[in-house]
């Protein structure tokens, strides 16, 4: 277990999926332990999480998850926003905010141009309707806190969910809503390089700036990134797998870099190649052996995040783990909270960040 010297913000938490309530392949195999969760995490010196959510339903869920009492220094509300025909949903989770987009019909990317007319007009009737309601929600609360707009962007592993061209024409519209709300856009891309960084520089002037996260692209994909303005790295253990992926990890200035868990999903296994960089080990047990306090064997979680940095800092080569740290705690802060956390990330940096030179 990780001592508390790092101060950390994991930017991609999954906290409505069914793992954290104790189900796993549709199996109760234990009880909900998110508070557990959470309390692994700020022990581990994780400052702000970012949290996601993937449909309607996990949207309403994530409102109950914020609005429950009892969990002193857990939860802290939940924002909404609606517009363009697409759906913003996030948590506030001790500050930090997340929003994820959705077309009209709700699906991972964009509608489908369904044949099938009656079933889609009536989903897009009931899809109006929880827009209204989360527009509703949002609008009592303070638009301040919503700290992007995604998730959004391109995935050419999963065609099999939607084709490329629908994927193209609903990812130009997000831009739109970027530009509206005029809020910073949380990326991903996979298997589809070329067409996002095109898209993407297409619409520069719409967005204040963005991170692509969980990146497991080549050197090339990773340099295209590097040369868009304003446009952040997001690393997780899915970009940490083998030697290469390493390579091209160690090629990501630390100025240009975040740092998440994507958890319940992408952790660092014992087969990955970045294990051998990993210190920090909490003690788990299987799920069907469940123990509360301990993590699930197999479950991502944010505490975790601190082995991503352990990782990069050793593909990287540097020892100032700390000063690391700071430098990714920093960017995270500009990007996402500018008018909260400018005064604190700047202080952070200037006592030890990693510069430029120590990066190189």
């Amino acid at each position: 277990m990780a001592s508390n010297t790092v101060k950390l913000i994991d930017i991609a938490v999954n906290f409505t999926d069914g793992m954290f309530k104790g189900i796993y392949h549709g199996k109760q195999c234990h009880s909900a332990d998110l508070p557990s969760v959470l309390a692994r995490a700020w022990a581990a010196g994780v400052d702000r999480i970012i949290v996601t959510g993937g449909s309607l339903k996990e949207s309403r869920e994530a409102l109950e998850i914020a609005e429950t009492d009892g969990m002193p220094g857990c939860y802290d509300g939940v924002y909404w926003l609606t517009g363009a025909g697409t759906v913003f949903d996030g948590m506030r989770l001790r500050n930090f905010l997340f929003v994820r987009v959705y077309a009209m019909q709700g699906g991972y990317f964009a509608p489908w141009e369904s044949t099938q007319r009656d079933a889609g007009s009536l989903r897009r009737v009931e899809t109006r309707k929880g827009i209204f309601r989360l527009s509703w929600l949002w609008q009592r609360r303070a638009s301040r806190r919503v700290v992007a707009v995604g998730e959004c962007g391109l995935d050419y592993d999963r065609l099999q969910f939607c084709p490329s061209d629908i994927q193209k024409k609903y990812f130009e519209k997000q831009f739109e809503l970027a530009e509206a709300v005029k809020l910073p856009m949380f990326l991903h891309m996979r298997a589809a390089g070329e067409d996002f960084s095109e898209i993407v520089s297409q619409n520069l002037y719409r967005f204040p700036g963005g991170v692509t996260h969980s990146f497991t692209g080549t050197a090339e994909e990773r340099d295209k990134l590097l040369s868009i303005e304003n446009m952040f790295i997001g690393i997780n253990g899915c970009s940490l797998k083998t030697k290469e992926n390493l390579e091209i990890v160690g090629g990501i200035p630390a100025e240009r870099m975040m740092i998440e868990t994507d958890s319940p999903y992408c952790d660092i296994k014992n087969t990955h190649a970045g294990i051998q960089f990993v210190k920090s080990i909490w003690p788990s047990k299987k799920k069907e052996k469940y123990e509360p306090g301990l993590t699930v064997k197999g479950r991502n979680e944010p505490c975790l995040v601190r082995q991503v940095l352990e990782v990069v800092a050793g593909c990287k080569g540097i020892a100032d783990i700390e000063g690391l740290s700071k430098t990714l705690y920093h960017n995270t802060c500009r990007l996402f909270f500018p008018h909260d956390i400018d005064a604190s990330a700047d202080a952070q940096l200037e006592s030890g960040g990693v510069t430029a030179e120590q990066n190189s």
